[in-house]
């Protein structure tokens, strides 16, 4: 079961400019070792079950929180029976489909 979370983990009350805090979530994700994209409104993780990629979401979350007061975090959740490596996957679909190559 592969299940793709896109998740993004927004502190309130940290100024206009994130990016800081942005780069210690990032590097949450990184050290996690499952695959992610990041994209300038979030970030996509792949994993096998539930507890893999909740938990790397959920260390974020708690790492914003420990910057400030409040923190908004938003999820959206694919969960897939018997398909793996849809990160990179549902994208050369979408290529094939396109005839065309997407920017990435």
């Amino acid at each position: 079961m592969s299940i793709l979370v896109e998740f993004s983990v927004i502190p309130i009350g940290a100024g206009v400019s994130i990016s800081p805090l942005v780069a210690k979530a990032l590097t949450i994700v990184a050290e996690s070792g499952l695959p992610y994209k990041a994209n300038p409104m979030g970030t996509v993780l792949e994993g096998e079950g539930w507890d893999a990629v909740m938990g790397v979401v959920k260390k974020c979350h708690d790492a914003m929180m420990k910057e400030g007061e409040r923190v908004v975090t938003t999820i959206t959740i694919d969960d897939r029976k018997g398909k793996g490596q849809r990160l990179e996957k549902k994208l050369e679909s979408l290529e094939q489909k396109t005839g065309m190559k997407l920017k990435r």
